[in-house]
């Protein structure tokens, strides 16, 4: 049975030596992990954190996230990592809703914890200097190294991951250990890892597309190297002195990397892949990206809830040949999965219309924590006595020869640069504007960030509200990457008989041109 904690356990037996984590200038070996994992644990056990109970971590990609995260799957209890791009009253709710009972917190984020109520006033513990909370290595320090080996079930919580939802509030979706576990197969199989891969770790750890991939080579006893931030210098530096040979992107960085001077000069010969996801890309990125690298290219669509969902695989990356329609597609699903095309009446469409995509395999999630309409939401048709069930995804597309083409959303989210973006939390924002009578705010191309989110404002009578007006009252509100990156103005918000907003008539003159509704 997969155990997210056993992964530090086996590999602290089996490879004690080897490097898990090499940041900056701190490498921990497996056995270092499983070590300082543990007088976490016993540290927490000293604050009361107890079978189940949530902690959460603030802070951006580093070793303390795996000695938290392993540290807490130690007791059976569960680290929520936050999106440390989110404002102060957005990670407030979220560490209120998990009922967070420590939290580590990144000194660099200090300000946003001086904004927040933390209604439920759990310990802090700062990853740094503490100043007047705990600092981390004070803290765990004189707990002990021994392992207090928990027991664990597969269908307990490895993992709590936050999306946005469509009435603006996250979600808490429960990943259980059969679900991790699930993905560690076919993810190790299609990318072909073993330990004795390199892997460079670039994408955030709060999110399922920096988590999974980590934890996923951690099982397998790879090397990870990780980066606190995307580094376009640090990249082109630790691929060549660490030999990396497997990197996860997602499209935003890969349009970036040809662009650089002296990108062409650095040596990619130990690259085996690069797999990459997140948003669509443009085959004028791929084939640069292609170019400059020499190694093999798989793309993988999944989301929180589901897993991976599909795999382009390397043979099917054919930019200016006969085959480059699969470029546009997501690929086949991955072993295990099973996918339906779903119309508005519930019945399964024909190869080639546009349906909403539904997916069901071992892979996705418990549900969603603490929000039981929601979680039924998600699975129209339930699930059953083992746990599995269709999953809407929300997501629009169709089949054609075992290819999966995404069309569209079927809500209303956007992608910007591989973050996810609901309409509606920007637009409850806005309403609080004195200056905003009405808005409707929808996604548009974008070509560095794939969409980013336009304002269409009805201005209150007598005013005028400008791009910078919004920006500021949203950023004290919204994390950076949500806010508006343009304005128009409008007489009236086209709004259906039920008083909803019709999104596709608005978004229709700016996708002209685009075959997809997503870019």
């Amino acid at each position: 049975m997969f155990q997210l904690a056993g992964i530090v356990r086996g590999h602290a037996a089996e490879r004690p030596d080897q490097p898990a984590l090499i940041c900056d200038e701190r490498t921990l070996t497996f056995a270092d992990l499983h070590a300082e994992s543990s007088q976490v644990a016993h540290a927490l056990l000293a604050a009361n954190v107890d079978t189940s109970d949530r902690i959460g971590f603030i802070g951006k990609n580093g070793p303390e996230y795996f000695t938290v995260t392993y540290g807490a799957a130690k007791l059976n209890a569960v680290n929520v990592a936050v999106n440390w791009r989110l404002a102060p009253p957005e990670m407030d709710y979220i560490l209120d809703n998990a009922e967070a009972k420590v939290v580590f917190v990144d000194a660099e984020f200090l300000g946003h914890l001086d904004s927040m109520d933390l209604p439920r006033n759990p310990l802090i513990v700062i990853v740094g200097d503490g100043g007047e909370h705990p600092d981390y290595s004070s803290w765990i320090e004189g707990h002990s190294t021994a392992d207090p080996d928990r027991a664990v079930g597969e269908n307990d919580t490895a993992l709590q991951l936050y999306t946005s939802g469509t009435t603006g509030l996250p979600k808490g979706a429960e990943i259980g250990n059969r679900n991790l576990g699930a993905l560690v197969e076919p993810f190790v199989e299609l990318v072909d890892m073993s330990p004795d891969d390199i892997v460079l770790q670039l994408l955030p750890l709060f999110h399922i597309g920096g988590a999974a991939p980590s934890h996923i080579s951690l099982s397998v006893g790879c090397t990870n190297i990780i980066h606190r931030d995307v580094n376009p210098a640090r990249i082109f530096a630790d691929i060549p002195v660490h030999r990396v040979t497997v990197s996860a992107m997602v499209p935003a960085i890969l349009q970036v990397l040809p662009s650089i001077p002296g990108a062409s000069d650095v040596d990619y010969s130990s690259l085996k892949t690069i797999v990459y996801g997140g948003s669509p890309i443009s085959e004028e990125v791929l084939l640069a990206s292609m170019g400059l690298f020499g190694c093999s290219f798989g793309q993988m669509y999944g989301l929180t809830e589901a897993g991976i969902v599909s795999w382009l695989a390397p043979d099917d990356h054919d930019p200016g040949g006969p085959r480059a329609k699969l470029l546009r597609s997501a690929g086949k699903p991955i072993g295990g999965m099973e996918l339906r095309i779903v119309g508005t009446d519930g019945q399964d469409l024909p190869e080639g219309e546009t349906g909403e995509i539904w997916a069901r395999s071992r892979q996705s999630m418990k549900g969603y924590w603490h929000n039981a309409d929601a979680t039924a939401e998600a699975f129209p048709e339930g699930r059953d006595d083992d746990g599995l069930g269709w999953l809407a995804t929300g997501d629009a597309g169709y089949l054609e020869d075992g290819f999966l083409f995404i069309q569209d959303r079927a809500k209303d989210m956007i992608v910007s640069g591989g973050e996810n973006i609901y309409p509606a939390e920007v637009e409850n924002v806005l309403m609080a504007h004195p200056a905003v009578a009405d808005v409707a705010v929808i996604g548009i191309p974008n070509e560095q960030w794939g969409e980013s989110p336009l304002a269409l404002v009805v201005p209150a009578e007598g005013e005028d509200p400008t791009l910078d007006d919004i920006v500021e009252f949203c950023s004290e509100r919204l994390a950076r990457f949500k806010l508006p990156k343009a304005l128009e103005r409008m007489e009236v918000i086209p709004r259906n008989a039920a008083g909803k907003i019709r999104k596709v008539e608005l978004r229709k003159p700016y996708w002209e041109g685009h075959e997809r509704a997503v870019n």
